[in-house]
């Protein structure tokens, strides 16, 4: 038993540490999401549909803007400062930080009072229909300068491989986010209850939340790096290989670095305007009123989108971790080492993608009644049956795209990403102006969309690594296993529902029957052996249970 352990500990460390502070990140970001689920519960409720429609579309303009300015530097940095480290150019690296903060102070700066002074004529010429989104935009505004600055000190520690501080300033920020939004939400209505924008005022008291709680983030990860810069001015003493880099070929490689990334993401953000845009431009057009658009787009984001981007954060963070890892096998000419780190992150992603997706559209309408009991549910219900899918091709997506700009091929999730913006418009357009979907059609071009990314990506990964996907225990086992779990989840729920009449009781009995089998499945049908399944959050304890029921062979695979 001894052998084995220390076998396991040696592979794990050369193979696949990474997935490790992954999941440091993906816990983080699942309880961000959890937390940000539970306080938009009360400020939805609080605010009602129409000023969700309004809080959910500033926040498109705020995060276009927030990605045109800085957004892509976490991972930038993040990338250039491990590809130093690996060769132990310190001060290089340092010098890449320094020049990176000053960057995006200016990016976020600009940014911030762009929104600030032009909040009146965003509204004007963008958002008619949605009165009084002005004033949520001018207190989001501040927040695009600081979340600048913090996601350059984010990239910072991802670079040096350490998601923990990144994993605390999110909770750390989201619990002070979900205090401050709740109750301005309910101070700012109530004060401005005979305004005819008391709907936008209630959407302000949520962005306010926003701005505190990444301040209080901000301040956080400041203090961390006062304590961290003694190691690096050490480093800096010891190191004999770095060269001079002049500002004109640091910025340089910020810019050719930073800006692919940036653009990745303002095509997807696009989409979101682009949404908002179509939605309120053709049924505008067909006649359906002003209010039940904004009804329409506030029940999308805030039930539907809210929802998925629980389990897609997973994605997101295996991908920021793996950018550091990934770089350093890639630098070093290990071949293998690539193939086994990406492997194992498609797979990881595609172990959780799979049931979430599947238990999402299952029990979509108890899950959404449950949360929004004051609101209407019908329609995210029927959205979140459509559209759980996009989990799946999310969670690819954005692996793929990581796996590419680790390997500088920076420019193809850009390209990508705009093949399949085009795409998007034209469906989404054809489907409202030429059939009587309405609001679903953004729900389906939701989905084809990052379907379409991950066809393009996972194409040029194979081309650049010579890589072969393993398809059967990446993807077969987990939808098979996800069938099954979603049918007995289904039989579970309704059984207890017909004995207790209550969605939230007959959710837990449900919710617990969908893990364990799930669990015994994957491990049966050889999902995960036992190496893989360590690196799971809490890995070795579930394998103490997996022992006991001899789900796990004994020996690892090859």
């Amino acid at each position: 038993m001894g052998n084995r352990m220390e076998t396991t500990n040696k592979k794990l460390t050369a193979a696949s540490g990474f997935l490790k502070q992954g999941s440091i990140l993906a816990v983080a970001s699942i309880l961000v999401r959890m937390i940000g689920l539970l306080y938009r519960i009360p400020m939805a409720n609080i605010i009602g549909s129409e000023g969700n429609g309004i809080y959910s579309s500033a926040y498109e303009i705020y995060n276009i803007l927030l990605i045109i300015s800085s957004y892509g530097m976490p991972m930038a940095v993040s990338k250039m400062v491990s590809a130093k480290c690996v060769e132990k150019r310190y001060k290089e690296a340092y010098h890449i930080f320094r020049c990176s903060m000053i960057f995006s102070i200016c990016t976020g700066g600009a940014a911030a009072l762009f929104v600030f002074f032009g909040a009146d004529w965003l509204e004007k010429n963008f958002f008619k229909s949605f009165y009084g989104i002005s004033i949520p935009l001018r207190i989001l505004a501040p927040t695009i300068f600081v979340v600048a600055i913090m996601g350059t000190l984010r990239g910072l520690f991802q670079g040096r491989k350490t998601m923990m501080p990144t994993a605390i300033s999110q909770i750390f920020e989201q619990i002070v986010n979900a205090i401050v939004s709740v109750s301005a939400a309910f101070f700012m209505m109530r004060a401005h209850s005979a305004s005819a924008k008391f709907s936008a005022w209630g959407a302000a008291g949520g962005t306010l939340g926003t701005s505190m709680g990444a301040l209080m983030a901000l301040i956080f990860l400041v203090l961390i790096y006062l304590l961290y810069r003694p190691v690096m001015k050490k480093q800096q003493r010891k190191d004999r290989v770095s060269e001079e880099m002049s500002l004109g070929e640091t910025y340089k490689l910020i810019l050719w670095t930073a800006i692919p990334i940036i653009l990745s993401q303002t095509v997807y953000q696009l989409s979101g305007i682009i949404d908002v845009s179509l939605i309120n431009w053709v049924l505008l057009g067909k006649g359906i009123s002003g209010t039940q658009i904004s009804t329409w787009q506030g029940i999308y984001s805030t039930q539907y989108r809210t929802l998925v981007s629980v389990p897609i954060a997973v994605s997101t963070a295996i991908a920021s971790s793996m950018v550091p890892s990934l770089v350093a096998s890639y630098i070093g000419k290990d071949k293998h080492a690539v193939h086994r780190k990406v492997n194992l992150a498609v797979k990881f992603n595609m172990i959780i993608a799979f049931p979430s997706a599947v238990g999402m559209a299952v029990l979509a309408v108890p899950i959404i009644h449950s949360i929004y009991p004051s609101m209407e549910y019908q329609t995210g219900s029927m959205m979140m049956m459509i559209g759980s899918s996009c989990i799946i091709f999310y969670a690819l997506s954005t692996v793929t795209s990581g796996v590419l700009q680790s390997i500088d091929q920076m420019r193809l999730p850009v390209i990508h990403s705009l093949i399949s913006l085009i795409v998007h418009i034209v469906l989404v357009w054809g489907l409202m102006r030429f059939t009587g979907l309405g609001v679903y059609a953004l729900v389906i071009g939701n989905v084809t969309y990052p379907l379409l990314v991950c066809v393009l990506n996972g194409y040029s990964v194979s081309a650049h690594l010579g890589f072969k996907q393993e398809i059967t225990k990446c993807f077969c086992v987990p939808f098979l296993s996800s069938v099954i779990m979603g049918i007995v989840t289904f039989v579970v729920f309704r059984l207890f529902h017909v004995l207790t009449k209550s969605n939230v009781i007959s959710l837990l009995p449900a919710l617990v029957a969908a893990v364990c089998v799930y669990f015994v499945l994957v491990l049966k049908l050889k999902g995960l052996n036992r190496e893989e399944l360590y690196e799971f959050p809490f890995g070795r304890k579930m394998s103490i249970v997996a022992d006991k029921l001899h789900l796990l062979e004994e020996e690892f695979e090859a």
